[in-house]
């Protein structure tokens, strides 16, 4: 599975890139702050949205600390989507946030 730092994808962000973040925590969460362009699927509902994804489209997914957005990973991967898993998740993220 590909991953990705913090440092990395906030480099993209300042480059202007055209990222697909994906936030996989739970809505009480995602109140505390969210990267700024992310979409918010919980981990729970990402079988019934799958068709919010499209598979030609590769994604960074994030959770709190990796574990959530790792599982989420293998699962779409296993399906033949491009995903990559933030490292260290919300919990190394430096960036800015939404609210």
């Amino acid at each position: 599975m590909k991953t990705i730092t913090p440092e990395e994808v906030l480099n993209k962000l300042d480059a202007n890139e055209d990222l697909h973040i994906v936030d996989v925590r739970e809505n009480e969460e995602v109140a505390n702050g969210i990267i700024p362009g992310a979409i918010h699927i919980p981990l729970g509902q990402i079988p019934e949205r799958m068709e919010e994804l499209n598979i030609e489209t590769p994604y960074i997914f994030v959770c709190h600390a990796g574990g959530r957005s790792f599982s989420a990973c293998s699962y779409l991967e296993g399906l033949g989507y491009d995903v990559t898993n933030l490292e260290g998740g919300m919990s190394a993220w430096e960036g800015e946030l939404e609210f």
